[in-house]
């Protein structure tokens, strides 16, 4: 059992509860994560950071699309019970959610659009740099150029970026009473650093299948988030 008594007391006591997610809330709907043995970076021969990167768009965008074709891309993907809960407290203004993922998972669940922050993009949001005029998803994960030539692009946070809604974020943290952190390892950098806006009387928790190095005060929870949030009671 992974929602003690203490635990649900939590939730149901909190006045704003903040999730901030990762790619494992994803893992159940087919969607692998990054770092993990089995994750998209693993047995790659570029570094992740410089493939992402806003760098390797200028100097290398056939070999980064490809990248992002062959392993981010799951359109048929489909919510799991952690974004549907989740979603769920959104439409009831009792949460709201900052998500470091891509996948627009969280936006398939319905979460209440004013109660999301997609900190580092959407992967289905498709533009060219050149003029900013948007591209259907499905033409670009067939080519990365439009008809006359301008390269297309995800409207994601590459590395060399900033994130979006920032202020927004900390803002967030700052006035929430519960901080949820789910399936992230933790080491993704501003993300990690919301923390620093936490209220001191707040309460932070983890669910993670593994142990996070963090400095911050965290009750870390070891276990699968999908069991957690199906016991979890809203």
């Amino acid at each position: 059992m992974l929602v003690t008594p203490k635990i649900q007391e939590r939730f149901d006591s909190a006045k704003q509860i903040v999730f901030m997610t990762g790619a494992g809330v994803s893992t159940a709907s087919g969607i692998p994560d990054y770092r993990s043995k089995n994750g998209i970076y693993n047995g790659v021969d570029l570094r992740p950071e410089y493939l992402l990167s806003k760098t390797a768009f200028r100097n290398e965008p056939e070999k980064q699309y490809q990248f992002m074709i062959d392993n981010m891309y799951f359109p048929m993907a489909k919510p799991n019970i952690i974004h549907d809960k989740m979603a769920e407290l959104t439409q009831h203004n009792k949460a709201k959610i900052i998500t470091q993922n891509v996948d627009d998972l969280h936006v398939k669940a319905n979460s209440k659009p004013d109660n999301l922050v997609r900190f580092h993009g959407s992967l289905y949001d498709i533009y060219a740099p050149i003029d900013g005029e948007k591209t259907d998803v499905m033409a670009y994960l067939k080519s990365m150029t439009r008809l006359d030539g301008a390269v297309l692009r995800p409207n994601i946070t590459f590395y060399e970026e900033m994130p979006f809604d920032v202020d927004k974020s900390v803002m967030w943290v700052q006035s929430a009473d519960l901080i949820v952190v789910v399936g992230t390892s933790f080491r993704v950098y501003p993300f990690a650093g919301l923390l620093n806006y936490a209220n001191t009387k707040a309460t932070i928790m983890s669910i993670n299948l593994e142990h996070i190095e963090t400095s911050f005060n965290v009750d870390q929870i070891i276990g699968d988030a999908t069991d957690f949030f199906d016991e979890l009671k809203i």
